[in-house]
């Protein structure tokens, strides 16, 4: 096949632009991170909302995005009253949720209610608890949040490098070694050698990832790689199903030659609930 440099141009300057805006909004502070995350959020639920409408559903878009943002701006706090109290207002739009369902003249209002609250815990629950990540102090309070936290990018950017890492080392290992497909049906990219050999690279690198943000010992990092690539692969093959059963190629346009918000963070979106749960049982 003839190289398409056009096609390759437009991919390299996409993803020059993507990283960095994405590492010069995290890096400059918490504002630019969290309208940053908070525009993802948003977009990010509309995709899987249109991938649903592909799959026959109907869900209640702007019930699920007031909810989304809700859950999203609750825990943007670092103040843990104000997030508990604000979390428990996603009670109201959820509840509201079900009463649409309830009086729906869809129909499969059952099938329009588990989407719209499915997309909100996929896309939702996954970023605010990125920003529940960029609050934890490790070494203060037990490393629990409280009052008086300062914005810590570091356990936010720690483990995106490594999943960029671990998609990086699993495609060059996959590339020149794979031969026994991972989930051919799903992913006939992946293979068995990529995966477990990127995984190896992958954990290698969290020696490097220590280096860089030594707030926490080698050791948490080397368990986070390890979930990156567990999760991480999880993540993404997930997203392939879901592409895959509603009949399409990418999630979004959002970024030409790239794909949508779920095609770039859907890794992330599974890695980050199982990162916020390990950091704050071991700090």
């Amino acid at each position: 096949m003839a190289l398409n440099f056009k096609t390759l141009l437009t991919r390299t300057l996409t993803a020059a632009v993507f990283v960095a805006v994405l590492l010069s909004a995290i890096y400059f502070g918490y504002l630019s991170f969290n309208i940053l995350f908070g525009i993802i959020t948003v977009w990010g639920l509309h995709e899987f909302y249109e991938i649903s409408e592909k799959l026959n559903a109907k869900p209640f878009r702007l019930t699920g995005y007031i909810t989304a943002a809700i859950l999203f701006s609750a825990n943007s706090s670092q103040y843990s009253y104000c997030t508990g109290q604000a979390a428990s207002l996603t009670l109201v739009p959820l509840a509201f949720i079900f009463i649409l369902g309830l009086f729906s003249k869809n129909e499969k209002p059952i099938q329009d209610m588990a989407f719209t609250i499915f997309g909100v815990v996929y896309v939702g629950l996954s970023f605010s608890l990125l920003n529940r990540i960029s609050w934890i102090q490790p070494g203060v309070n037990n490393g629990k949040m409280f009052p008086g936290n300062d914005y810590n990018f570091h356990l936010v950017l720690g483990p995106i490098l490594l999943i960029w890492a671990s998609d990086s080392f699993a495609y060059l290992v996959g590339s020149m070694i794979g031969k026994r497909k991972l989930h051919e049906r799903i992913s006939p990219g992946k293979t068995w050698e990529g995966t477990i050999g990127g995984g190896v690279l992958t954990m290698a690198s969290s020696y490097i990832v220590a280096g860089w943000f030594p707030e926490i010992e080698f050791k948490h990092w080397l368990v986070i790689s390890l979930l990156v690539v567990v999760f991480g692969t999880l993540g993404d093959l997930f997203e392939s199903l879901l592409k895959r059963q509603a009949g399409i190629k990418d999630s979004g346009k959002i970024m030409p030659g790239h794909g949508g918000i779920l095609d770039r963070f859907d890794s992330l979106m599974l890695v980050t609930p199982f990162v916020y749960l390990y950091l704050n049982w071991v700090l």
